[in-house]
């Protein structure tokens, strides 16, 4: 031991003489370390700051994950009890010294002489140098005799030219607290939730004490505050002050973002961002869609719904302006993009179905399609689709069967179509990831189709702006995107029309309801098999919205309907939007003309219909009108004028029959068809259909013509050789 310590002794007292020496004859030179100018400078946040369009902070996004650092704080906006409790934990001297304490740097030769004890005599300004230039650090575990002489001319350089109160607020905005937590402002918000000047005297020893050993147990960090503040003469406050170190240092830190309104449009925008960048969202309309569906989701909470998603676009630009991904912590899994995420689409792909059967003239929004029970084989065994309300309308217009969102005329729709043709459609829509048609049979017309909000959203706003795709877009810089006619003016019209119909819509949803605006608006509702997943899309002419509700992990909600559901959100945020902004109704393009039609069974009254150009029904033989004028009530019934009759492909051609139906006024009547006799009309005749054109004509006993309509039969039935 006496060896020992005279080895020890003879140490130090060279050290002190080697500095001596090396004081008289190596006078400081000027260390290569940056300004204070050049150090705030080139601070970086470990966060990228996302700005909206008007250039407000909509979110801060961590992008280093080496560390966590936030704003820079300057001096006077840190507690003076923290400075006080730094000064006193780390340099006494601090405002005595120019850099190097060099009583301390005695001291703690003394104290390492005759009592064993390691004590620092880093000055402040020494351990910023340190931390400015990595080659003070030490290489092993402690720093060798020059890298100490170095860090001490380094120290001495810096108080030459940065101010006492410059180094100081470098130091607390550089040092590292605990764990990754760098920097007076990281430090403050993770342990402790607050700004840098709001802690107080208690926090501020825990703080500093955590500088020396900033991964420290909790109790040896309670020792140590509770010593520190006794040497401020704070008064005894160790059982608080170890209580609280307990408290904070055992439990997961966390930094609360002043600003966190876009984490999911965030993480895309700012993936590859070093700095700041902007963006097309607009943060009002992000929070209060935000908003909007937290409150929504929170009344509905007691019938198992916990997720939902937002977007809303400009129609014209494809500017994003609001991307709600979730609702943060009340979510279920709150890092999951809701907005990405592909679920069964459901009823919200009836309108390209539709716009597929328009563009190819197979039906008008006129046609007459049988809303009555269907059975169709298919591999795994019989499929029998049903509406949501579990009954059936019997004969309705296309228009009335897409607005009121009936399921047996979509899958008829589909038969005509084909899965697989629809799947191709569906593509050039944007909507990707699709299987053969074959995959998902007639399931796809009811929206089996996994599919992502984000394109549904940009499906639908081709149909706003008449049929033309581009891509969307989060920034002003984004390539511009390629304008792709995926539909005809003409058909985007025809689907507008019919989507914005609140009459048409009435049969399910009443007049009355969350689709119905006091503005311009098309939209539409879908629910998922067993109510997993429920949607609401729809546009004005000006904006695109798109609301998705439902469970991440896939349980069923219970009794959720489309209005009740993504409805009320839908209409919230459209109603936002158009405070001050008018929505008109889309121009009839030249491609399309207005006629009126007589309706089919139970389908309403007489009214006036939009038609492609080209598949309008021909007006009615003169002699009908004329015997019209003279009074006579006898007219056809059904089929009505222009009807489109659709085959089923999966029902046996004998098992299949049309009606014709007329008001005969009592009086005797007599059935031609393509002049064909088919009998008398005093009951309902029921006739086999076959592919063709019809003129189906009325006639009276002295064979004048009473009525006279045209109709078409699409299709094949099962079991017809061709």
């Amino acid at each position: 031991m006496a060896g020992e310590r005279i080895t020890m002794r003879t140490g130090s007292y060279s050290i002190i003489l080697m500095i001596a020496v090396m004081t008289a004859f190596f006078p400081p030179e000027a260390a290569a370390l940056p300004s204070y100018e050049q150090v705030k400078a080139s601070y970086r946040k470990s966060e990228a700051v996302l700005l909206d369009r008007h250039g407000a902070v909509l979110h801060d996004l961590r992008i280093d994950p080496n560390g966590r650092r936030l704003e820079w704080v300057s001096l006077r906006d840190i507690s003076p009890s923290v400075i006080r409790a730094v000064i006193q934990s780390e340099d006494r001297g601090y405002y005595a010294h120019a850099g190097v304490d060099w009583r301390a740097a005695a001291s703690a030769v003394i104290s390492r002489l005759f009592t064993k004890t390691k004590r620092g005599a880093s000055t402040i300004t020494m351990q910023l140098a340190t931390i400015l230039n990595s080659e003070y650090r030490p290489l092993r575990a402690r720093k060798t005799l020059m890298q100490k002489w170095d860090q001490m001319t380094a120290a001495r350089e810096l108080e030459r030219s940065w101010s006492k109160d410059a180094v100081l607020e470098a130091y607390l905005n550089l040092v590292t607290f605990r764990g990754e937590l760098q920097g007076i402002a990281a430090g403050s918000r993770g342990l402790f939730g607050k700004a840098p000047h709001g802690l107080d005297a208690d926090e501020s020893a825990i703080l500093a004490s955590l500088i020396r050993s900033p991964n420290a147990p909790a109790g040896t960090v309670g020792r140590r505050a509770c010593l520190l503040a006794l040497s401020l003469q704070a008064g005894d406050r160790c059982r608080d002050i170890q209580d609280l170190s307990q408290k904070i240092l055992t439990a997961p830190y966390a930094v609360r973002m002043d600003v966190a309104l876009a984490p999911h449009a965030a993480a895309i925008i700012m993936k590859d961002a070093d700095r700041s960048r902007s963006s097309t969202l607009d943060s009002s309309l992000q929070a209060f869609a935000s908003g909007v569906l937290q409150q929504h989701l929170t009344t509905v909470r007691s019938q198992n719904v916990h997720d939902g998603a937002v977007v809303v676009a400009d129609n014209r630009t494809g500017d994003i302006l609001a991307y709600v991904g979730g609702i943060g912590s009340g979510s279920s899994a709150r890092h999951v993009d809701g907005v990405r995420a592909r679920r069964q689409a459901g009823s919200t792909l009836k309108p390209f179905l539709y716009a597929l059967a328009f563009e190819r003239m197979i039906l008008t929004p006129a046609s007459i399609i049988n809303d009555s029970p269907l059975e169709v084989p298919t591999a795994t065994g019989m499929y029998r689709p049903a509406n949501y309300e579990n009954d059936y309308k019997g004969f309705v217009s296309a228009r009335t069967a897409l607005a009121s969102s009936l399921n047996v005329p979509a899958v008829r729709t589909l038969m005509l179509i084909g899965p697989d043709d629809f799947v191709q459609s569906l593509s050039r829509f944007g909507l990707s990831h699709l299987e053969s048609g074959d995959y998902y049979g007639p399931s796809l017309a009811l929206g089996s189709a996994d599919i992502s909000l984000w394109e549904l959203v940009n499906a639908y706003r081709s149909l706003a702006n008449a049929g033309i795709l581009s891509e969307m877009r989060f920034t002003f810089n984004a390539p511009k995107s390629k304008r792709t006619r995926v539909l005809s003016e003409s058909s985007a019209f025809l689907v507008s029309s019919i989507l914005s119909d609140r009459e048409a819509r009435n049969l399910t949803f009443s007049l009355e309801s969350p689709l119905a605006t006091r503005f311009w608006t098309a939209v539409k509702t879908g629910t998922s098999k067993d109510m997993r997943d429920n949607w609401c899309i729809g546009y004005s002419s000006r904006y695109t919205v798109g609301v998705w509700v439902g469970n991440y992990r896939g349980n069923p909600m219970w009794h959720v309907s489309g209005i009740t559901g993504a409805a009320p959100v839908w209409l919230e945020i459209m109603n936002y939007l158009h405070k001050n902004v008018r929505s008109m109704p889309p121009k009839p393009p030249s491609g399309v003309s207005m006629q009126e039609v007589q309706a089919g069974s139970g389908d309403g009254p007489a009214r006036t219909e939009w038609f492609r150009t080209g598949t309008e029904p021909p007006v009615a033989g003169q002699a009908g009108i004329e015997a019209e004028k003279a009074g006579r009530r006898a007219r056809i019934i059904y089929p009505s004028e222009g009807a489109i009759i659709a085959l089923d492909p999966d029902i046996p051609v004998e098992n299949q029959a049309l009606f014709f139906e007329a008001d005969t006024d009592g009086a005797d009547r007599q059935w031609l068809l393509n002049n064909k006799d088919l009998g008398p009309s005093g009951g309902p005749v029921l006739w086999r259909p076959a592919t063709g054109s019809y003129v189906l004509t009325l006639i009276d006993k002295e064979e004048q013509v009473i009525d006279s309509i045209s109709f078409s039969v699409r299709g094949e039935a099962m079991g017809v050789q061709r």
